[in-house]
Parts: C-alpha cells; sequence; structure tokens
C-alpha cells in the first residue's frame, strides 16, 4: 500500500539497541555465575544495564506516543518493549537475589540456566535486527529457536528444584534457590513472548 507519509525508522534502531542492551545484561549475568568473585560489583553493572534498558523503553514509548504512522502496530510496539523491558528486569533481580541471599557458590542449574537466557536474548536480538528488512521470513527462525531454548529453560528449572527438595535439607537454602531459579526462568518466558510479538509483527507484514 501507498503511503503518503513515510514510516519512521527510529522505532527500528530503539528496538536494537534495547536487545543489544539486554545481551549485555545476559553475558554479565553468565560472567557473573561462571567466576562469582566481586558480586556487589558485578550486581552493581548489571543494574546499570537495567537503567540503561528503563531509559530506552521510555525513549521508545515517548515516539509512540509522538508518532502519527508507525512501522507496524502500536499494540505491537508496546508490548515488545514491556517483554523487553521485563527481560532485563529479571536478569537484575536475579543478580540481585543472589547478592542479598547471600549465595556461597553458584549451582550447575543455576549456570546452566544465565546460560540459556543468554542464548535465547542473542536469538531476539537476531531477530530484532531483521524487523527493518522488507523480507521478514529470517524473524521466524529465530523465533522458533527462542521457544526451543524456553522449553529447555523450563525443563532444567524443573530438575533444579526437584533436586533441590531431595539433597537440600536447609529449608532456607531451598527457598532461596528455589526463587532464583523460578526468576531465571522467567527471563526466559518474556523472552518467548517478545519472540511470540516478533513472529506476529513478521506474520502480519509478510
Amino acid at each position: 500500500m501507498f503511503r503518503i507519509i513515510p514510516q519512521d525508522q527510529e522505532f527500528f534502531v530503539l528496538f536494537r539497541k534495547a536487545s543489544e542492551n539486554i545481551v549485555e545484561g545476559a553475558e554479565q549475568l553468565k560472567d557473573m555465575l561462571q567466576e562469582f568473585d566481586n558480586l556487589r560489583e558485578r550486581v552493581r553493572a548489571i543494574e546499570e544495564v537495567e537503567h540503561k534498558g528503563d531509559t530506552l523503553t521510555h525513549d521508545i514509548i515517548k515516539k509512540l506516543n509522538t508518532t502519527f504512522i508507525t512501522p507496524f502496530d502500536r499494540e505491537d510496539i508496546l508490548a515488545l518493549a514491556s517483554s523487553l523491558d521485563d527481560v532485563i528486569d529479571l536478569i537484575e533481580a536475579a543478580a540481585v537475589r543472589m547478592l542479598l541471599f547471600k549465595v556461597a557458590e553458584p549451582t550447575p542449574h543455576a549456570k546452566e540456566l544465565g546460560f540459556l537466557i543468554l542464548k535465547c536474548v542473542q536469538e531476539l536480538h537476531k531477530g530484532i535486527t531483521h524487523l527493518s528488512s522488507r523480507k521478514k521470513d529470517h524473524i521466524y527462525e529465530h523465533c522458533v529457536e527462542v521457544n526451543s531454548l524456553e522449553n529447555e529453560a523450563d525443563r532444567v528449572c524443573r530438575d533444579a528444584i526437584a533436586f533441590l527438595f531431595e539433597h537440600e535439607k536447609d529449608p532456607v537454602a531451598i527457598l532461596k534457590w528455589k526463587e532464583i531459579y523460578e526468576t531465571l526462568e522467567t527471563a526466559t518466558d518474556r523472552c518467548e513472548d517478545a519472540a511470540n510479538v516478533l513472529e506476529g509483527v513478521a506474520l502480519k507484514n509478510a
């Protein structure tokens, strides 16, 4: 369809910046789980990434409120911005919990979930880079991969909690780790939400 007013391309730039920022946060979380040293400094660095994410989300919403013609549906822009913001919020929340709960060392399950979060956000970022393309076929493959990774994170989280209740005798430790595992897994849920929005955008604009 011919458009008299050109679509605003700045949304694509903002979404790429937001997804790049989330990848940075996920990389820092994975490194934190692998090294597990200087926790306070590592958590502070992740908090800074989360603050940058808040600013980018605000910029997207402000742009949405001041743009007459958007490159794709307004509700999809809002849903994508919201789910991306949730991902980085949960990455920060998991890191903060490990600091506040005075975790002595990360479990193998936590490390695996951190790795899956990073893989999820990397695939999400790749899908977002194709939003501005006329051909959006490549978005689908990245969305499918995000869904697959989220299913794997579900399995790891279930196994982690089952192992926890079977082997951990300290009820306080059980509560702490259960909350950490569920926070990590929920981050992949929000990645899947964002992937579902992306897939919908691709279908509507094919």
